[in-house]
């Protein structure tokens, strides 16, 4: 099953200074009928997530001035309900410590295909669903 059928009635947040990789990512989801909107800076994702709810809220692990994790951990506790999902090519033991202490549900590592992001996004979306109805 292609897995951005899945995502169709998710609103995603991108946030990632690479322009390379929120054009690439905004081409495919648009082509796919699928919400994304992107920004650069934790800043300006911050101010997206005042102004709209979304249900996946993407981050880069390295941005200009606040963080990725800073910015994911302040995005949790605005949005929780909401997927929070770190992009890195830095994965080590400590980070993965770190991203689940601040409430991260997935890390994605770069380089990355987009049918693999789309597949991990469902992947994450299916098991923070199981955990929530367990919760009930």
């Amino acid at each position: 099953m292609n897995p951005f059928s899945e995502l169709k009635e998710y609103k995603t947040l991108l946030v990632d200074d690479d322009d390379l990789i929120r054009d690439s990512l905004s081409r495919a989801f648009a082509s796919k009928a699928c919400s994304l909107r992107t920004v650069e800076s934790a800043a300006e994702g911050l101010e997206a997530l005042q102004k709209e709810d979304f249900d996946i809220v993407i981050s880069e692990l390295r941005l200009p001035g606040k963080g990725g994790l800073c910015f994911l951990k302040q995005a949790a506790s605005r949005r929780p309900q909401a997927l929070h999902v770190l992009f890195t090519t830095y994965r080590d033991d400590h980070l993965l410590a770190e991203t689940s202490f601040v409430g991260i549900d997935d890390l994605v590592e770069k380089p990355f295909s987009i049918n693999t992001l789309a597949s991990a996004l469902v992947l994450s979306l299916k098991k923070q669903e199981k955990k929530s109805n367990v919760l009930k």
